[in-house]
């Protein structure tokens, strides 16, 4: 049975047709995500879905009783309401006894000898005892708790954004509903959160209709994808991965149709050239054919152009950062980090919201200033910074005016030059959008230009900050391509695990009190490493019967230590991996340069293949000793 019910819905904004969309259904069973470029409205069919707008053209239906839960981008917040209170904001009776239970609490609180208020609270009690409602309130807590949210008496206009934003998560995660909708509910939550939040729309009960542009979590959470694309709509059955599967076949039977329509194209246009006059029926139908080929005509979104990225020359020294220190207050961020980033790096940095994350950026970028440490930057070091901030943009500008006030060209790796004008089409700006204002353009639509912007300033050190927040799939797959070729050292927070997975190469853990652990991977294997590590942590100590074993053992788990060759290994190892990666950048730029020496490229590539080994072999000693160093810390 299906819950809703569409019907050929259309939305236009003034001129600009948004959707204009088919028949399909939302059934007890689906679990749906929406996908699609920023800008193609899939916030707003969200809304017309629940009836919060509605289209120009066509019908919505709700089933009987089909009670739904939305969370807009912009939710509604009671700023003088404490946590608990915006929690409990439905209209179901057993929220309202709630918010009346929570209300009268907060009131006897403060008059402890009001006998009415204390009656009052007393028949609240009862009430919520026959409703059954106390679990509701622990599973609140429970929710809220998982979410990071711990104080449930602050009031909310003293949380901050992200805070704010997933209390209202909370809120439609506790309601009772037949479908939950979502609009981008892993945004400001970390990703231990999003962990957690898999497995609890996994177990939940109902139907679930959600858009998000973590990859990950699309593909563990639904069985049913919706593409927005063009001002059409796309359905597919299964996962994110088989999505990708039927997108691809669908765009392969698109461009085969488009190229024998070109063809027939072709042929009708050599006869109408030929000079065909409209006598005959039969003429007439050619050039009837011949118009309504010529108005089929389609951009056939497969033919991308492909850039392999030039930058600014980048020397040896990159950043220098040596025992770093920075706290607010009685909040230590970061205590004691020392890093040298080398030319090549991929890092990408993870931990919970408010660890320290954009404390280390901002001291790295330069804008904000340590307490205590040493910052040394090379003098080709050309910075280009992705903020969380929305930065201000001229809204009469025009798409192509923006970026070209950055730069009229860039220059890719083999020395040719690649236009503004190409450049924002790769960025998915069709020549026709680079001609609109920019005020006109959706809120993912202007980050997705300022992060061009950004990239035509050239950097050769690319900071990122959290950058899959706001970016549709389509723009983060770009982006992971971008990167790919981009020569030069990327810096990168996120909560993407996908992104994560695909752009870094070493991880910077914020384990808490300022404690930054360094490891070499991307987040998949950082994540393995970690679940053996707090495996061996748990693992019950048994009692022994031979009891002279086990103080035997004991004994020895006590003297758990480095040998003297371990402890010298473990202080230069950092420095032995950096040496043997700058060689092997050295070499493979060589090898590049050898030209047709082949007794020079054959020595190069038997250099290029032993450095390789050698520093494959350095990473697991390096993985070897750091969790040595750490079983050793803990035994102390």
């Amino acid at each position: 049975m299906n819950l809703i019910t569409v019907e050929n819905i259309t939305k236009s904004y003034g001129d600009r047709i948004l959707f204009d969309i088919g028949a399909f259904g939302i059934g007890e069973g689906d679990k749906i995500g929406i996908i699609g470029v920023n800008g193609t409205g899939k916030s707003t069919l969200l809304k017309i879905l629940v009836g919060a707008e509605y289209p120009d053209t066509g019908n919505v239906t709700t089933g009987n009783h089909v009670k739904i839960e939305y969370l807009s981008q912009n939710p509604y917040f009671d700023y003088d309401a404490t946590v608990l209170q915006q929690v409990f904001k439905g209209n179901a009776p057993e929220m309202e006894v709630l918010r009346e239970y929570e209300h009268m609490l907060e009131q006897v609180k403060y008059n402890l000898n009001n006998n009415a208020l204390q009656e009052k609270l007393i028949m609240l009690n009862q009430k919520m005892d026959e409703m059954g409602v106390w679990q509701l309130e622990s599973e609140a807590k429970t929710i809220l708790t998982k979410l990071g949210i711990s104080n449930f008496d602050a009031k909310i206009k003293t949380l901050s954004g992200g805070q704010r934003k997933r209390i209202a998560l909370a809120s439609a995660l506790i309601q009772t509903a037949d479908l939950l909708v979502l609009d981008e509910p892993t945004n400001h939550i970390d990703n231990e959160t999003i962990g957690w939040l898999e497995e609890y729309l996994n177990k939940r009960k109902g139907a679930l209709l959600m858009i998000t542009h973590d990859r990950y979590f699309l593909d563990r959470v639904t069985n049913r994808i919706i593409e927005l694309d063009g001002g059409e709509l796309y359905k597919y059955t299964g996962n994110y991965s088989r999505f990708l599967e039927q997108k691809s076949e669908r765009e392969e039977r698109r461009y085969a149709s488009e190229q024998k329509r070109q063809n027939l194209f072709r042929r009708e246009l050599a006869w109408i050239k030929r000079g065909a006059k409209a006598r005959t029926t039969k003429q007439k139908a050619r050039i009837e054919r011949f118009e309504k080929l010529d108005e089929e005509k389609l951009e056939l979104s497969s033919e991308k152009i492909e850039i392999s990225v030039g930058s600014r020359r980048l020397g040896k020294k990159v950043i220098e950062l040596r025992n770093i220190y920075k706290s607010f207050g009685k909040n230590k961020c970061i205590d004691d980090f020392s890093y040298t980033v080398l030319k090549n790096d991929r890092i990408g940095i993870i931990g919970s919201n408010g660890i320290g994350k954009s404390t280390l950026l901002n001291i790295m970028t330069g804008r904000l200033d340590m307490d205590n440490g040493h910052i040394e930057k090379g003098e080709t070091v050309k910075i280009g910074c992705f903020l969380q901030e929305n930065i201000e943009m001229d809204g009469n500008l025009k798409v192509i005016e923006y970026i070209k006030n950055k730069a009229e060209f860039i220059t890719t790796a083999d020395g040719s030059k690649i236009s503004a004008s190409q450049m924002l089409e790769r960025f998915l700006f069709s020549p026709t959008m680079q001609w609109t204002q920019i005020g006109r353009l959706s809120g993912g639509e202007k980050r997705r230009l300022y992060l061009l912007s950004v990239l035509m300033g050239m950097p050769n050190v690319l900071f990122l900050d959290e950058p899959t927040n706001d970016l549709d799939i389509q723009t983060l797959t770009i982006l992971e391509e971008y990167l790919e070729g981009f020569m030069g050292a990327v810096i990168a927070i996120s909560h993407d695990r996908y992104f994560l997975d695909k752009m870094a190469e070493k991880i910077f853990a914020f384990e808490g009190n300022g404690k930054i652990i360094t490891y070499v991977g991307n987040y998949a294997d950082y994540q393995e490493f970690r679940q053996k590590y707090i495996k061996n942590q748990e693992q019950p100590v048994h009692k022994k019967r031979d009891e002279k074993k086990h103080k035997s053992e004991k004994k020895k788990d006590k003297k758990l230590k480095f040998t003297f060759k371990e402890q010298r290994e473990y202080e230069q190892i950092d420095e032995q991996i950096a040496q043997i990666e700058e060689k092997l950048e050295t070499t493979n730029e060589e090898i590049n340069q050898a030209g047709s020496n082949f007794e020079a490229l054959q020595e190069l590539v038997d250099l290029q293949e032993k450095l390789e080994k050698e520093l494959e072999e350095k990473l697991e000693r390096w993985t070897y000793l750091n969790e040595l160093a750490e079983a050793i810390d803990e035994s102390k």
